[in-house]
């Protein structure tokens, strides 16, 4: 892609991005989110592959219906109440459109089916704004109007995200579809905890984006799209091998990396809600994404591959350290022991 053309389409997402969070009222939350989809097109069908034409194809349609959604529940409660601040939705039929589209615009479920199919059609540096910057928008909307959601249809759409993130990514054999399941059952967290505590989502979503960055920039550096790529990347980068071990243990929220923090903060915070049901069925649908990442974790690392291979070794070769890659990675793995100045600051 030319230079010039992928600096506007850059600019255009940080714009977009920006005029979102900045915004009070609900015509400019939805320009941002529309600048934001229309920047990102060119950069998901850039290789002129089929499939990611498809994937550009698929993104606009789900992303246009959300928007309309979020410009319906908008009217909607202006109509009502003839505000069009974002903090003041209160007519519950917007509130319950306006959830729904904005799960529409994340990919958490029932509306989750078009995000693996479109990380698999995209490249991994597009796949990880998809999963990152592209969810902050909605997840601000939502911090912004947490006080007037559905908390029990929030509560629903999180159980399920959790499960089907989990159950679907079980079975897979592309580190895209892989990581956009992940990706919605990490929603899963975000979502259940929203409407009670609106800052441990957003913590949750910072971590998640540092988490995910690193896994995303270290399987662009070993250019790495399949399982069966990942197991020969040993011979070919060890350092790089086992520090994604340790970051894909860090997404999969054991302790003691960075991942834990988020999810021990929601469990003891739906305890304080009296939710303990609700804790303990989250923290158990979560093992089925440990499985998963325990399988990549396993694949980059333990698996030599055997003698009858019928792909192409890789040579060995010595790269330089990337400073990007090495400074998220620290930080996946490293941030719980500095919990209490996190909580300090948020």
């Amino acid at each position: 892609m030319n230079p010039q053309a992928k600096l506007i389409f850059t600019t255009s997402l940080l714009l977009g991005t920006t005029i979102t969070i900045s915004s009070n009222h609900w015509i400019l939350a939805w320009t941002g989110l529309e600048i934001n989809t229309l920047a990102i097109l060119p950069l998901i069908s850039k290789s002129h592959h089929p499939r990611a034409v498809e994937a550009a194809t698929k993104y606009f349609l789900v992303q246009a219906a959300a928007s309309a959604l979020v410009l319906f529940s908008s009217m909607t409660n202006a109509w009502h109440t003839g505000q069009w601040d974002i903090t003041q939705l209160t007519h519950p039929t917007s509130c319950l459109i306006l959830t729904s589209a904005i799960a529409i615009k994340l990919g958490l479920a029932p509306f989750h089916f078009w995000f693996p199919e479109v990380l698999q059609g995209s490249p991994l540096t597009t796949g990880l704004l998809l999963s990152t910057a592209m969810k902050f928008p909605p997840i601000t909307l939502l911090f912004m109007t947490s006080q007037s959601l559905n908390s029990t249809l929030l509560t629903t759409m999180a159980i399920m995200s959790t499960a089907l993130g989990g159950w679907m990514g079980l079975n897979q054999t592309q580190t895209r579809k892989i990581l956009a399941f992940s990706s919605i059952s990490h929603l899963g967290w975000m979502a259940i905890i929203i409407t009670y505590s609106p800052k441990l989502a957003l913590l949750n979503f910072y971590l998640y984006t540092l988490m995910t960055a690193a896994v995303f920039l270290t399987m662009n550096s070993m250019k790495v799209l399949k399982l069966s790529t990942l197991m020969t990347s040993w011979t070919k980068s060890p350092a790089l091998s086992t520090t994604l071990l340790l970051t894909l243990l860090s997404l999969a929220g054991l302790p003691p990396l960075t991942g834990f923090l988020p999810k021990w903060l929601i469990i003891q915070e739906l305890t304080k809600q009296e939710m303990p049901l609700m804790a303990t069925m989250i923290s158990l649908l979560s093992l089925l994404s440990l499985f998963f990442y325990l399988r990549l974790a396993y694949c980059s690392t333990i698996t030599l591959p055997p003698h009858t291979t019928n792909h192409m070794k890789r040579w060995h070769v010595h790269k330089p350290v990337n400073t990007q890659i090495a400074i998220l990675t620290t930080l996946s793995i490293m941030l719980l022991p500095i919990s209490p100045i996190i909580l300090t600051i948020m």
